[in-house]
């Protein structure tokens, strides 16, 4: 039974960070037959971010030779980043690569084979449309979309185009989440009776850029461009570099922190949405200008049409004590599964006695590790280096030769939106917000929610 509980860890692991080479029935020539062609992959970078220099760069460059693929060039409507991101790529890739003043104009090259999109929150359903348009395959940080419009017109267009385009979701690629959903579609967990989503932070300066904010000039930058389709403002430094502490250029918490987590849940349950959510919270330590709260409480209804799942997820985040830190717990009737400390247990499970006295049977869920792999999720913004983010990279690349769906399909996107969203509409009409299925509407007070 052990051996049996160890291959289980072991393979879903494995298969989730891609490191099934040198492991029996797998050759180099079948790993060649994957890679498909000689042919060089142009990779563009749309958008110079922290994310993209701290995370999806190292990832990025730890599997590009495996793959035969090379950053090429760069796009970004800010003069400063888009010389800075043209120098730094250079120095550390050692090839020159070209600067692109837009999207449009790098698209228009026919440069590029595929992109990695890490642009303003906003903007990511956008500038993936423009991609598969384009004929490019894409990786696209989450969220995916911030309103239902950009999130059904980004669904369409991808679906279309047949691309390989991986939603940022990288938990899809962690040995231990892929080694969890196993064990609860197995039946082994019992039903799904409630899950505790959690991201607290102590720090200050999250989202904010001061230093950039004083360089950032509205003559070095195109700011229509930047807006898309969201109303007009006059130009503001802070909204176009910490745009995560404004609407409508963000939601905040919902989109930068909850969007990973709630993934989990339709992963897992393999449920689509929520059927309702409620939310509250406010600013009620950093009040330095910003528009989403530092504090965020979510209430989900989560259940199946034929009432044979339901279940309750709380999501809890705050940016001013870091207790409880970041995870995922889910409760069955037998147990826990944390995917904080990567364990399986019968805490707070049924207990014989208690099942007894009711003519029922107690079913504990066994002590029991999640994976032998360690699989660190970094909560400080620089994530640089973490096995999830360099799987995930690796996952798409693979699939860009392979054409294969990769682990966080556009579709995975799709779904974490509309929970961000309902979150948003909830928090920002204060009222409850619900999902129409047939119009594929965000609804609070029998109205849909948009900007």
């Amino acid at each position: 039974m052990q051996d049996s509980r160890r291959k289980f860890i072991r393979n879903g692991a494995l298969a989730a960070t891609g490191v099934w080479m040198g492991l029996p029935g797998f050759s180099a020539k079948s790993y060649n037959n994957i890679l498909g062609s000689n042919d060089r992959l142009r990779v563009g970078v749309v958008g110079f971010s922290d994310r993209f220099k701290d995370a999806l760069f190292p990832s990025f460059q730890a599997h590009k030779g495996a793959f035969n693929a090379e950053i090429v060039a760069i796009s970004d409507i800010w003069k400063l980043r888009r010389e800075e991101g043209t120098e730094w790529l250079k120095s550390r890739t050692g090839q020159a690569v070209q600067p692109f003043v837009n999207n449009e104009a790098l698209y228009n090259s026919k440069s590029v084979d595929a992109v990695i999109i890490s642009t303003a929150d906003f903007q990511h359903a956008l500038h993936a449309i423009e991609a598969v348009k384009a004929g490019c395959d894409a990786y696209v940080e989450k969220p995916f979309a911030e309103t239902m419009s950009d999130n059904r017109a980004a669904l369409k267009a991808i679906q279309a185009s047949k691309k390989i385009v991986q939603i940022g979701s990288q938990r899809r690629s962690g040995g231990n989440y892929h080694a969890a959903n196993e064990y609860i579609k197995s039946g082994k967990f019992g039903n799904i009776t409630m899950v505790d989503l959690v991201w607290n932070v102590n720090q200050p300066g999250r989202w904010r850029r001061p230093e950039l904010v004083a360089q950032c000039k509205e003559a070095d930058l195109d700011w229509k461009r930047f807006l898309l389709n969201r109303p007009f403002e006059n130009f503001d430094p802070r909204k176009y570099l910490e745009y995560r502490l404004f609407w409508p250029y963000s939601s905040g918490m919902p989109g930068q922190w909850m969007s990973h987590q709630i993934d989990t849940v339709h992963w897992f349950s393999g449920l689509k949405h929520p059927r309702s959510v409620v939310a509250n919270g406010g600013i009620y330590q950093w009040k330095d200008g910003r528009r989403n709260w530092d504090t965020t409480t979510a209430v989900f209804d989560y259940g199946s049409d034929d009432g044979k799942q339901g279940f309750q997820v709380v999501f809890r985040s705050r940016m001013h004590n870091s207790v409880g830190g970041v995870g995922e717990v889910y409760y069955s009737n037998g147990g826990e599964l944390n995917l904080m400390t990567n364990t399986i247990s019968p805490k707070g499970g049924l207990q014989a006695g208690d099942a007894r006295a009711m003519g029922m049977e107690a079913n504990l869920l066994p002590n029991l590790k999640l994976t032998e792999l360690e699989t660190k999720v970094e909560t400080a913004a620089n994530a640089g280096g973490d096995m999830l983010t360099s799987g995930h990279m690796r996952n798409w690349l693979e699939c860009v030769r392979s054409r294969k769906t990769p682990n966080a399909p556009v579709e995975a996107g799709y779904y974490h939106s509309i929970a961000n969203i309902m979150v948003n509409a909830s928090a920002r009409m204060g009222a409850k917000a619900t999902f129409d299925e047939a119009t594929q509407q965000v609804m609070v007070n029998g109205k849909a929610f948009e900007l």
